[in-house]
């Protein structure tokens, strides 16, 4: 898997700040840039956050590149409707040397599985090349390829919406892969707005508390150090 944060709002914390200014004040937006100028965005964008008035949060986006993730997570990714995505399509790219494919660690730790779903794979993958060497349109052959498709999609999500979909997706109750994914998300997105998402992340984390009820995984302090430590190169699985 690959995240990469390939654009974004520029000084987003800033942004922010002036258009939660600008709802409580009759300053003209040159006089607001002016009284903006030296104050705390800390104290501020904390005390806006805590108020609950996250519409100003939406004024600033994100845009990832994400590669080497299943087709079983890009479906669970797009269930998230106010973002914007461009998927690498599987009607007009035909995979002729062979699909790239992701194996979940319960699989790839069990050597009896591993080699069932492998040949698996490979049978799918000469058929899958078969039926495009027989002529059969990619959008017909595409019908074979497995969720363990590999794929490659394009997101941009605005701040608010991120800050929810972390409360989602960062919990340990969430499928591994969009777990994963999720977490260097927001290992990229705190690197340019430290205070909007100093606290993102499932509830145990931004609420305090689980707020998964009796389904909690049971471990909120390893999960809130976690996050408190999130670094490159990790797995988040």
């Amino acid at each position: 898997m690959n995240v990469t944060l390939l654009n974004f709002t520029p000084d987003p914390e800033k942004t922010v700040v002036l258009a939660a200014k600008l709802c409580y004040s009759d300053s003209s937006i040159g006089e607001l840039e002016e009284k903006v100028r030296g104050i705390s965005y800390e104290k501020f964008l904390g005390k806006i956050l805590n108020m609950g008035h996250h519409s100003v949060l939406e004024h600033v986006s994100f845009t990832f590149g994400i590669e080497g993730i299943s087709r079983a997570t890009s479906h669970q990714l797009v269930r998230h409707r106010i973002a914007s995505y461009s998927q690498q399509s599987q009607r007009y790219v035909a995979f002729d040397e062979g699909f790239e494919y992701v194996t979940p660690n319960s699989i790839a730790s069990n050597t009896a599985i591993k080699k069932d779903f492998e040949k698996t794979i490979n049978t799918i993958n000469r058929v899958y090349k078969r039926l495009i060497d027989l002529g059969i349109p990619p959008e017909d052959a595409r019908y074979i390829l497995p969720n363990a498709a590999a794929t490659k999609i394009i997101v941009t999500m605005n701040a608010r919406e991120l800050l929810h979909f972390f409360h989602l997706r960062c919990c340990e109750r969430s499928q591994w892969e969009i777990r994963d994914m999720a977490a260097r998300m927001l290992l990229l997105v705190r690197e340019k707005a430290p205070i909007i998402f100093s606290k993102a992340g499932p509830g145990c984390v931004n609420k305090g508390r689980c707020t998964e009820g009796e389904f909690t995984c049971g471990k909120p302090d390893e999960i809130r150090e976690k996050f408190r430590n999130l670094s490159i190169n990790k797995n988040y699985v």
